[in-house]
């Protein structure tokens, strides 16, 4: 049987809930679960995960989408520049990410220029054609799409692209893991963690949940049956009070990651003190481009703006720590949609509110 075929069967798929059902009933207290990968997030929503597991086992998203986890001061910053007259290029997520009732897709209507781009080679391809602007790219993401901006960099000192600049709110995974597994509000008692960052950082980057923690970690990959294996997975680990890091993902996540990436991402940035929607500064969780790289950075330009409030009765950051549910925010299907969100949670298609209100409100 291939690989592809084995993760979409459904006599499978069956085999592992009825595993997964046995395991839940040896357990002495429920346990608590959360996934921190969007990609995650919108498969176990759109399957039905959630409710087709026993009572005891529940699953709960984290800040798994980088988008939502991104504050409203560089949402208000992007806004600020780009109405200076720089040319903003972003990806598409960030356009309706509100700020003080603004959008980065409102500024587009007043005349800014706003460039959605696929790839933050398209924005070095609009540099390189526009000499004239200062072109700013929006560069949000976890370790994923790190590498790529590194690439880019590098590319637009090779060419001499002087009018190419980032603003970065690049953010790690582990430190914020760190902040989640101690916080003893929470009591999570395991992570599915995420496969695409776990491509570039690495299995072992995860051992420190269960040696400093004593909680479970599984990577996953991405089908319905790989999320249901990283479940039982951490379900047994409860049970025989083992917790384990376990790469479940090794079709593609190697232990030490990918070095080249890594190397490229310290070649170029730093780790700094960064803040996150819903859980504040996070220490050593957020990269900016080292000094012999500053002249890409958009940071250096000065920019005068007021810190904006966060929305009246928006919980999208206690979704984002697990504290609740999409479903238990007030503004859930009533004030905000995807046609009028209120916060970024709603916004980007790996949000939590997002793939509730697609898949799972009715």
């Amino acid at each position: 049987m291939e690989v592809d075929s084995l993760f979409e069967n459904k006599t499978v798929a069956k085999a592992i809930l009825k595993e997964i059902f046995s395991l839940s009933e040896k357990l002495r207290e429920p346990i608590k679960i959360m996934e921190v990968c969007g990609t995650h997030t919108q498969v176990i929503a759109k399957f039905g995960i959630r409710k087709i597991l026993p009572k005891n086992i529940k699953l709960i998203s984290g800040p798994g989408c980088p988008v939502c986890v991104t504050p409203s001061y560089y949402i208000e910053q992007a806004i600020t520049l780009a109405k200076m007259g720089y040319f903003i290029a972003t990806f598409g997520d960030l356009l309706k990410v509100p700020s003080n009732k603004k959008s980065l897709e409102k500024e587009i209507s007043n005349g800014a220029k706003v460039n959605v781009v696929y790839s933050p080679s398209d924005a070095l391809k609009i540099a390189e054609q526009n000499k004239s602007e200062t072109v700013i790219f929006l560069a949000v993401g976890f370790e994923t799409t790190i590498p790529s901006i590194c690439a880019t960099i590098l590319e637009a000192e090779k060419k001499k692209i002087g009018n190419f600049k980032i603003l970065s709110s690049h953010k790690i995974i582990p430190p914020a893991l760190e902040v989640l597994a101690k916080d003893p509000l929470l009591k999570i008692d395991g992570f599915i963690c995420p496969g695409h960052v776990s491509v570039i950082i690495g299995a072992k980057s995860y051992d420190f949940l269960p040696k400093k923690f004593n909680r479970g970690a599984v990577i996953a990959g991405f089908t319905p049956i790989d999320i249901l294996l990283s479940v039982k997975e951490l379900v047994r680990q409860k049970v025989m009070n083992e917790p384990e890091n376990v790469n479940n993902y090794k079709r593609v996540v190697k232990e030490k990651g990918n070095t080249f990436a890594l190397n490229l991402i310290n070649q170029l940035f730093e780790t700094v003190d960064v803040e996150w929607r819903g859980f504040g500064v996070i220490p050593s969780s957020g990269l900016k481009l080292k000094k012999r790289w500053e002249e890409f950075d958009a940071e250096k330009i000065e920019v005068s703006f007021e810190k904006p409030e966060e929305p009246n009765n928006c919980r999208c950051g206690d979704v984002l720590k697990g504290i609740i549910s999409p479903s238990e925010c007030p503004l859930m299907g009533k004030v905000c949609s995807p046609e009028n969100p209120v916060g970024a949670c709603m916004v980007s298609s790996e949000g939590s509110c997002s793939a509730y209100y697609k898949y799972e409100r009715n």
